[in-house]
C-alpha cells in the first residue's frame, strides 16, 4: 500500500483577483505502515493537503496515486477510497450526529453494506480499541467530554477498517492526560495493526515522540521531509516560518554551549534523561 503525490497544485479563488496557491508543486510518497507527522504554521496547507488524500478536494493539476492507481482517472471509485483512507477532522463533534455512541460508530460500516452482525462487531471492536468504557456506548455523543468525543470519532473511522488513518489535530483542546491517552492509542494502532498514520499537529513534542517521519509545509509548499531528528536540526529555519523544535532541543543546545558533551540529536525528554544519566555514571 502506498500514497504517491506528484506535483499537486491547488488554488483558492481560481480565476479571481484573490487567487492564491494553497498547495504548490507538492510531491511525496508514503509507504505502508509509516507514521508521518505533518506540521506547519496555520495556513501552511496541511489541512488542504490531507483532504486531497481521500478525494474530498481535487487538485487543480498533478496526480495522486493510491496503491498505484491514479484517483483522478475516469471511473475511479472514490467511495472505496474513503473507506480505505479514513480522516478524523480537527473538531470531531462535527462528525457525530446519531442518537447514541454505538449507533454513531455503526454508521460507517453500515454504509459499506455489511450485515448487522458484522457492523455491530466492528463497532464493539473499534470502541474497545479507543478505550471508551462500555457504560458510555448507550449515551448521546453530545453528552461526552472533549476527549471522549475524540475517541468516538476515531472509533467511527476505525470501524470501517481503513488502511490509512489521517488525524487533523486530534488532541486540540485536550488536557495533557487526555492528549497522552489519545496519542498512545493512535501509536498502539500503528504498532499492533501496522496501520499507516498521518498525524497533523502543532505540537513538536508530540511528533518528535510518535512519528518516524516529518513533512513540513510552508505557504503551500513542502519545505522539509525526513526523520524527526534530521528535520529538527533545521530549528532555526523552522523558527523563521513560525515553528520551533521541541523545547528539549533548546535545553540540549544550551548544555552543549556550556561544555556538556551531550548529543545534538536529542528530540525527546526521555532521550535527554537517558543521555544525562549516562554522563553522570561515566
Amino acid at each position: 500500500m502506498s500514497i504517491r503525490a506528484e506535483h499537486l497544485n491547488y488554488l483558492y479563488g481560481a480565476g479571481t483577483v484573490y487567487e492564491q496557491y494553497a498547495l504548490k508543486d507538492v510531491s511525496f510518497e508514503i509507504s505502508d505502515g509509516e507514521f508521518v507527522g505533518l506540521i506547519g504554521h496555520t495556513g501552511s496547507g496541511k489541512s488542504t493537503l490531507i483532504q486531497h488524500l481521500n478525494g474530498l478536494l481535487r487538485a487543480a493539476s498533478g496526480a495522486l496515486y493510491y496503491n498505484g492507481e491514479n484517483i483522478y482517472q475516469e471511473g475511479y471509485d472514490m467511495k472505496a477510497l474513503r473507506s480505505k483512507v479514513g480522516l478524523v477532522f480537527q473538531y470531531p463533534e462535527h462528525q457525530l450526529f446519531e442518537v447514541d455512541v454505538f449507533s454513531d460508530v455503526c454508521f460507517g460500516p453500515k454504509n459499506q453494506g455489511l450485515s448487522r452482525e458484522d457492523v455491530e462487531q466492528r463497532a464493539r471492536e473499534a470502541l474497545t480499541q479507543v478505550g471508551l468504557p462500555e457504560r458510555l456506548w448507550s449515551q448521546s455523543p453530545f453528552e461526552l467530554s472533549g476527549g471522549q468525543k475524540r475517541r468516538v470519532a476515531i472509533a467511527g473511522v476505525l470501524a470501517m477498517r481503513p488502511e490509512v488513518l489521517i488525524l487533523d489535530e486530534p488532541t486540540a483542546g485536550l488536557d495533557p492526560k487526555g492528549r497522552d491517552e489519545i496519542l498512545d492509542e493512535i501509536s498502539a494502532l500503528h504498532r499492533d495493526r501496522h496501520m499507516t498514520i498521518i498525524l497533523v499537529s502543532h505540537s513538536m513534542e508530540d511528533v518528535a515522540r510518535y512519528a518516524d517521519r516529518l513533512m513540513v509545509m510552508n505557504q503551500g509548499e513542502k519545505l522539509f521531509d525526513g526523520p524527526p531528528k534530521a528535520v529538527f536540526r533545521h530549528y532555526k529555519e523552522l523558527e523563521r516560518i513560525g515553528l520551533a523544535a521541541p523545547q528539549i532541543t533548546y535545553i540540549v543546545q544550551e548544555l552543549r554551549e556550556n561544555g556538556v558533551p551531550i548529543s545534538d540529536d536529542i528530540t525527546t525528554v526521555e532521550e535527554a534523561k537517558q543521555a544525562i544519566l549516562k554522563l553522570l555514571h561515566s
